[in-house]
Formats: structure tokens, C-alpha cells, sequence
């Protein structure tokens, strides 16, 4: 799945990969489309368990740094979701932004902020997270913990204090198409 993603999602070709036959897949599962379920949902949990990660005191930090470790320490299932959309931009996207907005709701700093503002303080840390990660992955920048978190508190604060991607209150929505 990691290698593929859904569009070999075959139960011929995962039992091959497993070294089965088709059997035992249908005994567990009664459709190709609960088992994708299944795959997303084990996706989800192992996400889930990466971003919970505590490193700081700042929790919003902690969600940036954990983004980057996952993406360091998981780089195959990363480069899966979040480069190659091998699971689906949306749901993976909407998960994400899920948990995060969960997490600085309860975030003194943003407590006064728009849901809107919330959501854009989430993709400048998103963004620059992505950065990072990308940049450090193949060798190409070393950056320390130290480095990380004062890069990250850095984005969080100016998004908080400035408003960032705030002009007419709308969330950032990218779209390649229309750029």
C-alpha cells in the first residue's frame, strides 16, 4: 500500500504480496472497499500516534515537530499521504486538520482567534513543518531540535499576532489548477 497506494489495490495482487491466496482476504473482509477502510483506518491510528508526540511544553510546537519526525522516521508511508497522495488528499487532508484543530483549541494563545484563523495558524505551521521535513529528508539542510522549535514558535506567534492568510477572513485553499 505504501508502494502502490490504492491504485493496484487488488485482492489478487495483495495476496501475492503476501504470499496467499485470495482466500483469507475474503474471509476477513466482505468487500475490497472495507478493507481500504481498514487500510485508511490503520493509517489514521498510526498518524494519530505520531502526531500525539509531546517534545516542549507548547503544544502546537509539539504538533509541528511531531509532523517532522513522522515524516523523518516514517519516510515511505509520509511520502505515501502526504507527496504522492496514494490514500486521497481530502480525507488524509480533513484528518490532519481535524487533530490539529482539536489541539489549539484548547491553545491559550489562539484562544481569541477566528476558526478561520485557527485553520490558517494550522497551515503556516503545516507549511512550514513541510518545508523542513522535505529539506531534511534527503540531506539537504541539518537543522537542530533547538532550530526547529524556534522556527516553529516563530511561524505560530506571527500567524497568531498578524494575522496571516487572514485578508477577508478566508481559510488558505490551494489550488494548482487555477495558479
Amino acid at each position: 500500500m505504501v508502494e502502490e497506494g490504492f491504485t493496484h489495490f487488488t485482492a489478487r495482487g495483495i495476496a501475492k504480496r503476501m504470499g496467499c491466496s485470495t482466500q483469507p482476504l475474503y474471509l476477513e473482509f466482505q468487500s475490497m472497499g472495507d478493507l481500504k477502510q481498514a487500510v485508511m483506518d490503520e493509517i489514521k491510528n498510526a498518524l494519530s500516534v505520531a502526531l500525539s508526540r509531546r517534545f516542549t511544553d507548547d503544544p502546537i510546537v509539539d504538533l509541528g515537530l511531531a509532523y517532522i519526525y513522522f515524516a523523518l522516521e516514517h519516510r515511505p508511508l509520509y511520502r505515501a499521504v502526504f507527496i504522492e497522495d496514494h490514500f486521497g488528499v481530502d480525507e488524509m487532508r480533513e484528518f490532519a486538520i481535524t487533530a490539529a484543530l482539536k489541539r489549539i483549541a484548547d491553545y491559550s494563545p489562539a484562544v481569541p482567534l477566528s476558526d478561520d484563523q485557527r485553520r490558517n495558524t494550522i497551515t503556516g505551521l503545516w507549511i512550514v513543518a513541510t518545508g523542513i521535513a522535505n529539506l531534511m529528508a534527503p540531506g539537504f539542510i541539518t537543522v537542530t531540535r533547538t532550530q526547529m522549535i524556534d522556527i516553529l514558535r516563530a511561524v505560530i506567534h506571527d500567524f497568531i499576532v498578524n494575522g496571516r492568510f487572514s485578508a477577508a477572513a478566508k481559510p488558505v485553499s490551494f489550488n494548482l489548477t487555477t495558479m
